[in-house]
């Protein structure tokens, strides 16, 4: 028998799955296929064992998602590549690879930190296939306009808002998700860069034009993803489109006030939110005394502007202290000084709040010898359960600033859980991936009930 010519990535279909193309890679190295999927869940129909489950066909993209059933064949014990065992559903199902369709034996698995959705072991391959590893795609490519035209039905049809994502960058993942999840949601979702819009300030027809003149008059919300360079004009563009009725899912002043540490600890102190001890001082003659006020060394320096780890240093002895300090202060850079929680173990908990509620969570932990555990920083995520106090302080702390999207970090001491900061813009990869929910999609939601807006 002719065997047919294989790359090492080819486009499947799963037809009894309702999946019409899925990216595989062709791995002769592994003896089972693989599959994505989530939310797995085993029932009994009938008298068999069956199992449902949801797949993201499409790499980066939650907000595609296709709930498939089928008959249960086993439990297997599966090796990761990592050489973690664990016990994953088999399911039996047509597979059509080019011009050939036949029945294979998949394991479902989460593979949402995986390049590809699915994954072809030597079983699928055996008296069928020859592989080439050097080539891609042989039998035949799909673009991106066809993907599109397959995923259609999944799309809701375009009758909704029209979001404005206010940001720098359309390639960063946090942006992607968006535009994304408001699609799938019917919306129209344009992405504007902060840098490239404008305004006209006037009593009787005030405006925000956007490259070229284009008057940006036809916006529902706006979501702001403003990086920290750029938050002055960024602010002062929402309160722009405030003033054109506009809603903006994170106001200019709540941005302002978490962007401004000394202000928000201010604004944690008032609302009796527990932080740890915060110095702030302006002459480098009171350096002695404010790291003696934070308890001594070892402490934390931060820039009052620091954002994603960057600008946080830690100083292991008084003396080192001092230098830090002087240093800073002899540039004209404000700091704060704080105390520093060594029984965290470089750990700590980005909490994910949404319009009052915590929609996700998971804790960082730092790279050894590194004590700052943001993702950005090489820390790494995983799903933690919170406890209710917990909870409670990241509701609190996003609303003392009022944000409505905010990424709220605690960390847990031997006095209980502390707040270390609120963060206006947070990204989505390390959360999405961590939990595998859909946060974009939680946002577009937040967006369509403050606007008391329903799909047709």
């Amino acid at each position: 028998m002719n065997k047919a010519l294989v790359a090492s990535e080819e486009w499947c279909k799963l037809e009894e799955l309702g999946i019409p193309a899925i990216k595989a890679r062709v791995d002769s190295g592994a003896k089972t296929s693989s599959l994505q999927a989530t939310k797995v869940k085993i029932f009994t129909k009938g008298l068999e064992e069956w199992v449902r489950f949801e797949v993201n066909p499409i790499q980066d993209n939650r907000s595609i998602s296709i709930l498939c059933q089928a008959r249960l064949v086993g439990l297997r014990t599966v090796k990761s590549s990592q050489g973690i065992a664990e016990e994953r559903p088999v399911i039996k199902t047509q597979v059509g690879i080019g011009d050939q369709t036949f029945d294979i034996e998949v394991t479902l698995a989460n593979r949402d930190t995986m390049e590809y959705r699915m994954l072809l072991g030597r079983e699928a391959l055996n008296d069928r296939f020859l592989v080439d590893p050097s080539e891609s795609f042989l039998m035949g490519d799909i673009s991106d306009d066809e993907m599109n035209g397959l995923y259609k039905p999944y799309m809701r049809k375009k009758d909704g808002l029209t979001i404005g994502l206010l940001a720098s960058n359309p390639n960063l993942y946090s942006n992607k998700r968006i535009v994304e999840a408001g699609q799938a949601r019917g919306h129209e979702v344009v992405f504007l860069n902060v840098e490239s819009a404008y305004m006209k300030l006037d009593a009787i027809a005030p405006q925000v034009r956007y490259r070229g003149g284009n008057v940006l008059d036809k916006m529902d919300a706006v979501i702001p993803r403003i990086k920290p360079s750029v938050t002055f004009y960024g602010c002062a563009l929402l309160r722009q489109f405030h003033t054109l009725g506009v809603y903006c899912l994170n106001s200019a002043d709540a941005i302002s006030k978490s962007r401004d540490k000394l202000y928000a600890s201010q604004v944690f102190s008032k609302n009796d939110i527990h932080i740890p001890v915060t110095g702030f001082a302006k002459s480098p003659q009171d350096t002695k005394d404010l790291i003696r006020m934070v308890d001594g060394a070892p402490l934390i320096i931060k820039l009052l502007e620091s954002t994603q780890g960057r600008g946080v240093v830690l100083a292991e002895t008084n003396k080192a202290a001092e230098s830090v300090i002087n240093a800073f202060k002899s540039v004209q850079t404000n700091i704060l000084v704080q105390e520093f929680i060594k029984e965290a173990n470089g750990q700590d908990i980005r909490c994910f709040v949404v319009n009052g509620k915590v929609v996700a969570s998971m804790q960082r932990q730092a790279q050894k010898g590194e004590f700052r555990a943001n993702i950005h920083q090489g820390g790494k995520a995983s799903l933690i359960k919170i406890t209710s106090e917990e909870r409670k302080l990241a509701v609190k702390s996003a609303k003392a600033l009022n944000l409505d999207v905010a990424g709220v970090d605690l960390i847990r001491s031997n006095r209980g859980p502390l707040l270390l900061e609120v963060n206006s813009s947070p990204g989505l990869e390390g959360i999405e991936n961590a939990t595998g929910l859909d946060i974009a999609n939680i946002m577009i939601e937040t967006i369509e009930r403050k606007l008391k807006y329903t799909s047709h």
